[in-house]
């Protein structure tokens, strides 16, 4: 098989023939046959890695989606609209509170969900109500760290991943040596399986852990915002305040 020091030379060679145009050197159409030399590149390296980077192609992956749902759903105009507050005080004070009206407020966003469940209830006493729209912020505030736990267990989980590939590599450099010396080729691969878990260990983990402290921040600032406009619907309903 052709190992990574041979992709690299054709790479270098390719290029070289492309930018200083000697096609008596190298003929192009003799590698028409080859895929993308990318597509190379990235085979190389991860045959230079070695099996444990398997367990982190797969991880970066999962990592990869759980990123991109989160960023999609927590959007403050979908968790809490500005103005949904003043529209389920007007349509409470002119009477026109229905189910059918209770059930689209549900729907409408989060912040619905809770104003819904205290709109359910604006006839029971205060502690009721307040109540009810408690019981509802948990559940809603548990939907919105939905894979965060996920997302920073794979932030600290990668580079000990990284780590183990090292491990891995540091196993076949001690293997490479016997009583004739050194296995050049053994001793070489170790170290690219050591270097290359490491590397992209760290690669997951940083990016990783970013996003898992942006969308912790996200959520504490969502929920802490449900929460006043909550309040100020309770307040309002039982006349303590005006909005």
């Amino acid at each position: 098989m052709v190992g990574f020091n041979q992709y690299l030379m054709v790479f270098r060679l390719l290029t070289l023939a492309q930018h200083v145009k000697l096609p008596h050197l190298v003929d192009l159409s003799k590698f028409s046959c080859l895929v993308d030399i990318k597509e190379l590149l990235l085979f190389a390296i991860l045959q230079a890695a070695g099996w444990p980077i398997g367990l982190l192609l797969i991880t970066s992956v999962v990592v990869m989606a759980l990123i991109i749902e989160r960023t999609l759903y927590l959007r403050r105009s979908k968790i809490v609209p500005r103005k949904l507050l003043a529209e389920v005080v007007l349509v409470y004070r002119n009477g026109k509170v229905t189910t059918e009206i209770i059930e689209k407020l549900e729907k409408n966003s989060l912040l619905g969900r809770v104003l819904a469940a205290g709109l359910r209830n604006a006839q029971a006493p205060r502690e009721v109500m307040k109540e009810s729209i408690e019981e509802e912020g948990r559940a809603v505030a548990h939907e919105l760290e939905r894979f965060l736990t996920t997302i920073g267990t794979i932030a600290s989980l990668a580079p000990l991943m990284g780590l183990f590939g090292t491990v891995v590599g540091m196993i076949e450099i001690f293997g490479a040596q016997n009583a004739a010396g050194a296995n050049p080729t053994q001793l070489a691969h170790g170290i690219s399986v050591a270097l290359y878990n490491t590397g992209f260990g760290l690669v997951i983990a940083m990016p990783a852990l970013f996003f898992y402290r942006h969308f912790r921040a996200l959520v504490d600032s969502f929920v802490i915002d449900m929460e006043q406009q909550a309040v100020k619907f309770v307040d309002v309903v039982h006349g303590a305040r005006k909005l």
